[in-house]
C-alpha cells in the first residue's frame, strides 16, 4: 500500500515554504528601514497558501537534456503594506517595531509547522518499522 503524503503530512508541508517567503520579505524590511523611499512590503499568507496547495508550479530552465526535470511551487507575491506610521519625511514606509513583531510571530508558527512535520514524520517512521 502506497503512502499519500498529502494525507499524512496535511497543510504543514506547504506552510513551511510559505513561512519562510514571509521571513524572507520581513527581513528585507527590516534591513531596508533607513533606505529613503523604501516602501514596505508584505504577503497575504492566505493567498501564497493557497496557491501553493493548489499546485500552482512553473517548470524549471534545464541547461541538459540529463537533468531531472522540476518544478517549484508559486508562493504567492509580494505587496505594499498600508504605513502604520506618519512619514517621517523620507519616504520610508517601514515600522521597525511592526516588523519585528510580525518576523516573531512568524518565525514562531514556523517552528510549530516543524514540529507538526517532524512528529507527522516520526509517526510514519513507526508505522513502516511496525512499532
Amino acid at each position: 500500500m502506497a503512502i499519500s503524503f498529502n494525507n499524512a503530512l496535511g497543510i504543514h508541508q506547504y506552510t513551511v515554504g510559505v513561512r519562510e517567503r514571509n521571513a524572507e520579505v520581513i527581513s528585507s524590511n527590516i534591513a531596508q528601514a533607513n533606505t529613503p523611499g523604501y516602501k514596505a512590503k508584505g504577503m497575504d499568507f492566505d493567498k501564497a497558501l493557497q496557491a501553493a496547495t493548489s499546485g500552482a508550479s512553473f517548470g524549471l530552465n534545464r541547461t541538459n537534456d540529463r537533468h531531472i526535470a522540476a518544478t517549484t511551487t508559486v508562493t504567492g507575491e509580494t505587496m505594499y503594506r498600508l504605513p502604520t506610521q506618519p512619514d517621517t519625511g523620507d519616504g520610508n514606509t517601514v515600522d521597525v517595531d511592526l516588523e519585528r513583531n510580525l518576523f516573531m510571530q512568524n518565525q514562531i508558527r514556523h517552528q510549530a509547522s516543524l514540529d507538526f512535520l517532524g512528529s507527522k514524520f516520526k509517526n510514519l517512521t513507526k508505522a513502516i518499522k511496525g512499532e
